[in-house]
């Protein structure tokens, strides 16, 4: 878990409605959103657009604990959807999930590589990193909740593909793919042989191949 912690300030939305949503934004330079879940109704809201659009230049706020200070009172939630503008870096809504620190909440979180340099497949065997994946799905209690999750391509070779249920999971913390059976274990990443195929030794005796026959063809030739 990280240290740093997220806190956004809201205000109750009274308004709706496209058109409301609309002026909210172009006059008071703000986003509505809404906070749902926990067995209670449904809260609309408003947030600053500057404050949540530097929250989310952080990575981590996709998968941290959110405190919402909503006049005097305080919900922990959790960020389910966010709408960006599609032509403009400028964020339309916000979808947000209270969380219990006693239930189980399922969100996305990145997933970090490492040790791409020092890949086997890469440093002995010339090949190329493709990634397939970057992030996923898990459950944990928000207690539990990683900031990410580590995949170590250290001894990935050629021709290998890691999955899932090659990720070593923090403790208290499951895959929804992989509760779903062994035919949702997708691939993360693999390490592709380089193009041309074969490995560098191939490439040397084949080298060495065709200058045998070029000497053969200067013997025949004399």
């Amino acid at each position: 878990m990280s240290a740093d912690q997220f806190e956004l300030n809201c205000s109750v939305r009274t308004d709706s409605g496209k058109g409301a949503s609309r002026r909210l934004r172009r006059l008071d330079d703000a986003i509505p959103a809404i906070l749902y879940g926990g067995n209670k109704d449904p809260m609309a809201l408003t947030i600053a657009h500057d404050d949540i659009f530097h929250a989310t230049e952080n990575e981590a706020f996709f998968s941290h604990v959110i405190t919402l200070n909503i006049g005097k009172d305080k919900e922990k939630a959790v960020i389910k959807a966010l709408q960006r503008h599609p032509a403009k870096p400028f964020i339309m809504h916000a979808d947000f999930l209270r969380v219990d620190e006693k239930q189980a909440i399922t969100v996305k979180v990145p997933l970090h590589f490492i040790n791409e340099d020092k890949c086997v497949g890469v440093k002995l065997g010339s090949g190329s990193i493709r990634k397939t994946l970057n992030e996923i799905e898990i459950s944990c209690l928000p207690s539990n909740l990683p900031e990410y999750i580590e995949v170590d391509m250290l001894e990935v070779e050629v021709g290998q593909t890691l999955h899932i249920s090659d990720i070593a999971l923090p403790e208290g913390v499951t895959s929804v793919a992989l509760s779903h059976g062994e035919d949702s274990d997708l691939s993360i990443a693999q390490v592709q042989a380089p193009r041309g195929g074969g490995d560098s030794s191939d490439a040397a005796a084949a080298g060495e191949d065709d200058t045998a026959a070029d000497d053969s063809g200067d013997s025949a030739d004399s």
